[in-house]
């Protein structure tokens, strides 16, 4: 059974108490940055709390912010539709300075001081386990957009959900069906990868590197390096030294720039180059100064893409931030628009086993249409999709597969020109 989550259904808050509690009005960082949010009909009753700790500081803060944004532009669609049941929300924010500890409490005082009625989860699958933890001790459902390693799903949670089309190492499913697919005399012959000391980043490049392997692609070198490692020139050297027809990079944003203004200073230029993120944001070309040429992600959403509700999403957006949407802020509305569903058809938002768990079954039995495609789930709270993978082409990002109504361009191989 597929849920239709549009406008009338999603009809479930009015964004409020954006900048914290009353006890604590800077908690969360402080006002919101939707200064331009907008109220709709006027609920009545009590509000339906919404608590939120994301990495607003710290090492995900980019990421962080830009879900924010989603889970408020969010917000201010259902406002728009007044309420659910009559009742407004407030989103309480809280930033956990991108500290796992920090995440920790901030859910802890969230359900148990604050006593909200509903969680949203975090940014980065370090922060979405230890979160998710807590979640599960309180019986409080955990939809989550941006918690996508293999391991995330291996805890034994029952009310985590992940709102994007794939975990990690199912990101580049499209890419690797794609490549081995090709002629045998122009398929290539050796892959070479680096990836950041991350669950994400690595199960992302190393979905890939398994697929890759299996067609007898030969890996010729596999780095992996830590989260505060801001000079890549030694790694970059041991790379390109190995010439490699295929470099994948499980990467954030930075790390990514690193890497490809390394390889730029080398003249290293593989046929196909590949990253798990960065090149995903839209000021990644300015970053590289134009060198984002012929980069391959993969990504859970575009802007051009004919899902449901999306066009309003996008459009609703730039409305509120003067400013487009990236994948980050699409993912956090996705988390919204499923958990709408949920209490949409189950009739209850508040705390406890009997709401919550009921929130989490009918999540678990049903299809969902959201802005990244229909998403429906696995019992560990898996999506059950494939991400689409996007190639930057002469200063734009287009979506090159799968061959389907999603697609703005063909994928330009070998090519690679940074």
């Amino acid at each position: 059974m597929r849920q239709v989550v549009g406008p009338l259904l999603l009809a479930v808050v009015l964004l409020a108490g954006c900048g914290g509690t009353p006890e604590d009005p800077t908690a969360g960082g402080g006002e919101s940055d939707n200064p331009q949010a907008t109220t709709g009909a006027t609920p009545s009753g009590d509000p339906v709390r919404i608590g939120i700790s994301l990495p607003l500081s710290g090492d995900f803060s980019e990421p962080g912010s830009g879900i924010r944004r989603g889970y408020e532009t969010w917000a201010d669609a259902v406002n728009a539709e007044g309420g659910l049941d009559g009742r407004k929300v407030e989103l309480i924010f809280r930033d956990d300075a991108s500290d796992p500890n920090r995440v920790v409490s901030d859910y802890e005082s969230l359900i148990t001081r604050d006593k909200v009625d509903l969680v949203f989860g975090p940014f980065s699958s370090r922060l979405v386990i230890p979160a998710a933890k807590v979640a599960e001790q309180y019986d409080m459902l955990f939809v989550e957009p941006a918690g996508a390693a293999p391991e995330v799903f291996e805890q034994g949670f029952t009310y985590l959900f992940y709102a994007a089309p794939a975990i990690a190492s199912d990101h580049y499913d499209y890419l690797a069906e794609w490549i081995t697919k090709l002629p045998a005399d122009q398929r290539p012959k050796t892959a070479a990868y680096a990836s950041l000391d991350d669950p994400f980043a690595q199960g992302t490049a190393y979905g890939l590197k398994e697929n890759l392997e299996k067609a007898g692609i030969k890996t010729v070198i596999n780095e992996v390096y830590p989260p505060e490692n801001t000079d890549f020139a030694a790694i970059a050297a041991r790379i390109a030294d190995k010439k490699a027809d295929i470099f994948v990079g499980g990467t954030q944003f930075e790390d990514s720039v690193g890497l490809v203004r390394a390889f730029q200073e080398l003249g290293y230029q593989p046929k196909l180059a590949a990253f798990s993120t960065g090149p995903t944001l839209p000021e990644f070309d300015e970053a590289v100064k134009g060198g984002s040429n012929d980069i391959l992600s993969p990504t859970g959403w575009a802007a051009e893409s004919g899902f449901s509700g999306n066009q309003e999403f996008v459009d609703r957006y730039k409305k509120l931030f003067k400013a487009e949407p990236n994948e980050d802020a699409a993912n956090g509305y996705t988390v919204g628009q499923i958990v709408a569903a949920a209490v949409e058809a189950v009739g209850c938002a508040e705390q406890g086993e009997a709401c919550q768990g009921k929130l989490a079954d009918h999540i678990r039995a049903n299809e969902f249409d959201t802005i990244v495609g229909p998403l429906k789930f696995d019992k560990d709270g898996r999506p059950l999709a494939a991400h689409m993978i996007q190639q930057w082409q002469d200063g734009k990002i287009e979506i090159v597969l799968p061959d389907s109504e999603v697609q703005t361009k063909e994928l330009r191989f070998p090519k690679a020109t940074w």
